[in-house]
């Protein structure tokens, strides 16, 4: 069973993509608020992929990104940014991230994106 943790400072946006998420047979959630939380429950829980936000409180996700890419170089992780990000996008891409997820989110698109990284059985 897959891991998936999910950061993004609002919390009806982390319900929402692990909504998604749960109809497309995915069931194991760790959830975070900011960066600095998700780099303590990456370290913690050791998830199978992270769907993080770029623009937090705190640690901002490309600072996250580079903390849990320089604990785990193999760490999957999936960024999701606001129309207008394309240099912060560029950047995590840069630094390890395997995908970007423009908000607002398309359902599809979520469950399209996790399914290429982790392959339902």
């Amino acid at each position: 069973m897959y891991k998936i943790l999910v950061v993004d400072d609002a919390g009806f946006m982390r319900k929402m993509i692990q909504s998604h998420l749960s109809k497309a047979g995915y069931s194991t959630f760790i959830e975070a608020e900011d960066g600095q939380r998700a780099v303590d429950m990456y370290l913690e829980h050791n998830p199978d992929l992270v769907i993080m936000d770029i623009t937090m409180p705190n640690v901002d996700g490309i600072e996250s990104l580079r903390m849990i890419k320089q604990k785990n170089p193999n760490a999957k992780v999936v960024m999701c940014s606001a129309m207008g990000q394309e240099s912060m996008v560029m950047e995590a891409i840069k630094l390890g991230a395997l995908d970007f997820i423009v908000k607002p989110f398309k359902p599809e698109r979520i469950i399209q994106t996790v399914s290429k990284i982790l392959p339902m059985q």
